[in-house]
């Protein structure tokens, strides 16, 4: 819901009433469930949610930045997530942090789980970051890339945009390590950061 209310804050904010008229313009997870989407999650693991529509005609700043602003608010959204969620782990959980002794110590059982889900959700949501930058259509990155191109590629859009899903379940499933490598690069880089 935070990754896709991204795209709709993004988009109103430069000036296109849609997402909001369609009621996309919120956060609760109910509106942006896919069910097709959210029943392949629960099966495989892997799944989406339903797409924010936008109009690019009503926005106030250039098409392309424009385009590639509501594009890269959602995977930003996600590493916005997952650095809140390391940010938890230093305060919460870090000896030098302020709140280090409020979750009964280290060692407690509430401790341990909430130290583990933080560190799941933050991978997760860089997990989501890197993926969703991938340059395939319908992913978020697809539309920055094709911002960035000189006009005149529809066709080469289209053509990928009728791959695009199979091309995504082939890298998901027969080669994840073009997502995990660089997830685990801005994982480590994000807990160097705000953790060490």
């Amino acid at each position: 819901p935070f990754h896709e209310f991204a795209h709709a804050f993004t988009a109103v904010k430069l000036g296109d009433p849609t997402p909001r008229l369609e009621g996309r313009y919120t956060l609760n997870p109910f509106v942006h469930i896919d069910p097709f989407g959210a029943i392949l999650i629960y099966l495989v693991g892997f799944g989406w949610a339903r797409p924010v529509r936008w109009n690019p005609r009503n926005i106030t700043v250039d098409f392309r930045l424009g385009s590639i602003l509501v594009a890269i608010a959602g995977p930003f959204s996600n590493l916005l997530l997952a650095t809140l969620s390391l940010v938890l782990i230093r305060l919460f959980f870090d000896p030098r942090g302020m709140f280090a002794n409020a979750l009964g110590g280290p060692d407690s059982m509430v401790a341990v789980w909430g130290l583990n889900l933080l560190y799941f959700f933050a991978d997760i949501n860089v997990l989501l970051f890197v993926f969703n930058l991938l340059p395939i259509p319908p992913l978020d990155g697809s539309h920055v890339l094709f911002a960035l191109l000189p006009p005149g590629n529809r066709q080469l859009f289209y053509t990928l945009a009728q791959f695009g899903t199979p091309l995504i379940f082939l890298i998901v499933f027969l080669a994840p390590q073009i997502i995990r490598v660089p997830t685990t690069w801005v994982m480590e880089t994000l807990m160097q950061v705000f953790l060490f």
